[in-house]
């Protein structure tokens, strides 16, 4: 332990992370720019790596949990300012560009990158370490989505019926990788006590990776952007899941009551399950 002071541990561990996904996007951007690698291959690289890694540091921060959450990604909001003002021209970085967009326009990082660390931000300041839906959400979103479409390139040359942009190889890799990722980060949080696991969670992993893959596969997911869709399907699926199943503590203590009901109580939910990591 480096300190008592919860602080100063996790203002440490912050810079660590930093350090650590800062090397994992250096890395990327010097393949790009070196052309060594297919660009899109490089951006579903960089859409797995840095997502895994940053989710790998989560242990080094403090048992206090009051700043490690906002402190976690301070990392990805730094890239948050950093991809808007390359998106919109008021800074020049080719190997930015060419390492996180399809086509190599600029404006395409204010769209599914923009996505993508806005979703790794608000995963990690409402729900976590302790909370399930954390490793639903990024495993889904890194893991799941970043292989599926490198199978999907490669051996999806059987379309989906209601997508014809999308295959079944696609999908299956998706959901495969995000329920496998899923588990390993569900045991290896366990190994610092932050999670219990069991196999009702296991099973919880299975519906949301499975439905997480399904809205992938949607035309929706297209139009908007995939990088919004899963987290949004995750996070919706894994709190009715873990609320129905209490595969979490304080989730058996919640009410059960009016959970038909509105929206707002969908809400409510998704924040009662955040609050139990935090």
């Amino acid at each position: 332990m480096w300190t008592d002071n919860p602080l100063v541990r996790d203002a440490g561990a912050a810079l660590l992370t930093g350090v650590a996904a800062t090397v994992v996007l250096r890395f990327w951007e010097e393949v790009a720019n070196r052309a060594l690698l297919d660009q899109k291959l490089c951006r579903k690289l960089v859409h797995i790596s840095v997502g895994l890694v940053y989710f790998l540091m989560w242990p080094l921060f403090s048992s206090d949990d009051v700043y490690a959450p906002f402190l976690a990604p301070l990392i990805v909001v730094i890239n948050i300012i950093k991809v808007i003002v390359i998106g919109l021209g008021l800074v020049k970085d080719e190997g930015v560009v060419n390492s996180m967009t399809r086509h190599g326009d600029r404006r395409e990082l204010l769209k599914g990158p923009l996505y993508y660390a806005c979703a790794m931000t608000l995963t990690t300041i409402v729900f976590w370490r302790t909370s399930p839906i954390s490793i639903a959400v990024i495993c889904n979103l890194c893991a799941g989505d970043g292989v599926a479409d490198i199978v999907g390139r490669r051996l999806g040359h059987v379309k989906l019926p209601h997508n014809p942009e999308k295959s079944y190889a696609g999908s299956a890799a998706m959901f495969l990788a995000g329920f496998i990722a899923s588990v390993l980060y569900m045991c290896y949080f366990n190994m610092f006590g932050f999670i219990e696991k069991s196999w009702t969670m296991v099973g919880a992993f299975v519906i949301i990776s499975l439905v997480a893959a399904i809205v992938e596969s949607l035309p929706i997911s297209t139009r908007l952007d995939d990088n919004l869709t899963v987290p949004l399907a995750s996070v919706l699926v894994g709190a009715l899941l873990f609320y129905f199943l209490g595969a979490t503590t304080n989730l058996c203590c919640m009410s059960r009551e009016g959970c038909s009901g509105s929206i707002s109580t969908m809400v409510q939910m998704v924040l009662a399950v955040g609050s139990s990591g935090n």
